[in-house]
């Protein structure tokens, strides 16, 4: 997956067209200014993803004498023999959902007519 990035406001607007194509066809597209990093996003991609209904809640179980976090319904979850070392395992597994998400929201398509999102 190709990502477009600025490290600079000036160097943005060198490449903005890149930036709102990137942007347009579902990819990271972010510019850097000072400390602050801007995502650049498709509003129609954002408001379908947004009005998606999801509130997910992480739970924590402490068994046999390890640790486990997981949420609901989606295939994400932890293990560790620490409570630390599970929420780490939960870390990375959500960076990699939040990839795999990224990939998924680059295919979405709209119907043409009606100019709606679907997957």
């Amino acid at each position: 997956m190709s990502i477009a990035h600025s490290d600079s406001y000036t160097e943005a607007r060198a490449h903005l067209k890149d930036l709102l194509d990137a942007a347009e066809r579902g990819r990271v597209a972010t510019v850097r200014r000072d400390a602050a990093r801007t995502a650049v996003v498709d509003v129609e991609r954002l408001r379908f993803s947004l009005a998606s209904p999801s509130t997910p809640r992480a739970q924590v179980v402490a068994e046999a004498g390890e640790w486990s976090v997981f949420i609901p319904g989606l295939p994400i979850a932890g293990d560790g023999e620490t409570f630390d070392e599970a929420i780490t395992e939960m870390i990375v597994a959500l960076r990699e959902y939040a990839e795999d998400w990224q990939e998924h929201l680059s295919t979405l398509r709209t119907t043409g007519t009606t100019g709606r999102w679907y997957r």
